[in-house]
């Protein structure tokens, strides 16, 4: 559908996180979705309401797993994610460490690399421009150099400046991303941004395991045309899906990865692999199958994020993390054999 030419169009032109939204925009579509998907936020933003009242502690439990895959209001996200990631915990035993961070000597390689992709970062986002006043990018920027000299074996490198931003934009807080993004990293996603990048090659393997398993016309598919599963799926990996689905669905995928860990990112793979099973099965060659990787990722079935959600936890079937430690074992032997 072509962009709607009545007056209300400029304020539909740009998201609520500041991203513009794209040429071929199907507000219709879209439309239609949010009416119904806002009836479950009120429904879930009471339910919350009624769980935190007003305090700033969760317990895990059933309960909380069951609300957290339901989705977090957006005015309690960034709450819920510091809780239940250990970033408060960790916050709080550190006070003033990110601004000592800040305030350190500097490492000029580092700095020189994560100024150098400030512009790369989100080109589409009003937020980030350097017009924009607040401009995020300040932020972004003090995060990922204070992250870099908190974690030196791991530095900066491409992809976390799009997890650092996406922080930003829930957070509004330099020092609470700073913490969120040390739980992923350094907790969440062992190894995935490392140098050797061994946690991050290790689970595109383990996907391929896990696909031969779950959709094994698919892995044959893979197999038959030589098709490796890092040219497919490695910016689903580190980007942890920012760019590749909307980013109410990618918000979606995250809040349950702050609570579940990175067994979600394997879920969401698979979700998106089995749906599209048939239409990836078409492919007849080595590009045509890259091309249908690439699409599988848009149109209706991700856009509407809450019925996406339930079918991460009903589509893929039961494995458990047992299942994938007992693969990331194998994976990572065959990985380090490689060089």
């Amino acid at each position: 559908m072509a962009r709607r030419e009545d007056g209300r169009d400029w304020a539909y032109r740009v998201d609520p996180y500041g991203f513009e939204r794209p040429e071929d925009f199907d507000y219709a579509s879209y439309e239609a979705f949010f009416s119904r998907y806002l009836v479950v936020l009120t429904r879930r933003a009471i339910k919350w309401s009624k769980l935190l009242k007003g305090n700033n502690s969760i317990q895990k439990s059933l309960k909380v797993k069951r609300y957290i895959r339901k989705g977090i209001p957006n005015e309690h996200r960034a709450l819920v994610w510091m809780i239940v990631s250990g970033a408060q915990t960790n916050m709080e035993q550190n006070p003033g460490y990110y601004h000592r961070l800040l305030e350190g000597e500097k490492n000029a390689k580092l700095l020189e690399a994560i100024k150098t992709d400030m512009n790369r970062t989100f080109p589409d986002n009003v937020k980030f421009r350097r017009t924009a006043d607040p401009c995020l990018q300040h932020a972004l920027y003090n995060v990922l150099v204070a992250y870099g000299h908190h974690n030196k074996a791991v530095g900066y490198c491409q992809g976390m400046n799009f997890i650092a931003g996406y922080l930003i934009l829930i957070t509004k807080n330099e020092e609470e991303s700073f913490w969120l993004l040390d739980a992923l990293i350094g907790r969440i996603l062992p190894d995935y941004y490392s140098p050797a990048m061994l946690g991050l090659k290790t689970d595109q393997e383990v996907l391929g395991e896990l696909v031969k398993m779950k959709v094994p016309a698919v892995a044959e598919l893979m197999e038959r045309h030589g098709v490796m599963w890092t040219l497919v799926v490695s910016r689903w990996f580190i980007c942890l899906f920012i760019d590749i689905l909307p980013v109410e669905t990618v918000l979606r995928i995250w809040d349950c990865l702050f609570y579940e860990g990175s067994k979600i990112i394997f879920r969401v793979a698979l979700t998106l692999i089995k749906q599209n099973q048939a239409f990836i099965l078409e492919a007849t060659n080595f590009p045509d199958i890259c091309d249908k990787f690439k699409q599988i990722t848009k149109g209706t079935f991700v856009t509407e994020c809450h019925s996406f959600m339930q079918k991460i936890f009903a589509d893929p079937g039961s494995f458990s993390m047992a299942t994938i430690n007992k693969l990331r074992e194998t994976c990572r032997e065959k990985v380090l054999s490689q060089g």
